[in-house]
């Protein structure tokens, strides 16, 4: 691994790269081989010189009055957020969330395939959602070993999501997407991203309160 592939990104550059990723993706089906910053940063919503700074991370992939090649750069950013690797993810919780998680087709697009999605619902297990079958939660250990499992989806409980990642941390599964509307105690090695809906609403109708 070379020092640049070894650096840790700032967060706020890591989010802004997937955006700048979403936007090459977007000129390159409109036909575009090459763009300059400034169209760059407008297709991704934010302003040229942050763009350049977070850009400036990745080493020189600019050329002054010539711009990005959109392929070129588009991958470079793919290579550095890991997007090249085999990422196998499970969803744990087949139920409204679950399901439409699993169905997500942004998944796919970018790499992430959902290889198994699990329920501690009798009831639910055996049941189709899209091309998987929901398997038994009692089975998890079989299913990640099977299937190569790397990130698991939380879309349970509260109470059933913070046992559910001490058991994904002792089956190596060390980067875990929560949608469980509490904060997890993590164990150290794993990363773990919250996605908390309720919150985001209360921010929102307080900037509609403010506006």
């Amino acid at each position: 691994m070379s020092e640049l592939e070894a650096r840790v990104l700032p967060e706020a550059t890591l989010a802004r790269l997937t955006q700048y990723l979403r936007a090459l993706n977007a000129l390159e089906a409109q036909g575009l081989e090459r763009t300059s910053s400034g169209v760059l940063a407008k297709e991704a919503g934010v302003n040229p010189s942050i763009l350049r700074k977070d850009l400036s991370w990745l080493g020189s992939y600019g050329t002054r009055g010539v711009g990005y090649v959109v392929r070129e750069l588009a991958e470079h950013i793919s290579r550095t957020l890991g997007l090249n690797q085999d990422w196998r993810v499970a969803i744990l919780g087949a139920g409204n969330l679950g399901r439409a998680l699993s169905g997500y087709a942004g998944f796919r697009t970018r790499g992430f395939n959902v290889k198994a999605i699990l329920d501690v619902d009798p009831a639910l297990v055996g049941s189709a959602v899209g091309e998987l079958h929901v398997e038994a939660i009692a089975d998890l250990a079989a299913v990640v070993e099977r299937e190569e499992i790397n990130i698991a989806v939380l879309a349970v409980p509260g109470e059933a999501a913070q046992d559910l990642v001490y058991e994904l941390a002792e089956l190596s599964v060390r980067s875990v997407l929560s949608f469980a509307p509490k904060p997890l105690r993590v164990p150290a090695g794993m990363n773990l991203r919250r996605v908390d809906l309720s919150t985001e609403l209360q921010i929102l109708a307080y900037l509609a309160v403010q506006g």
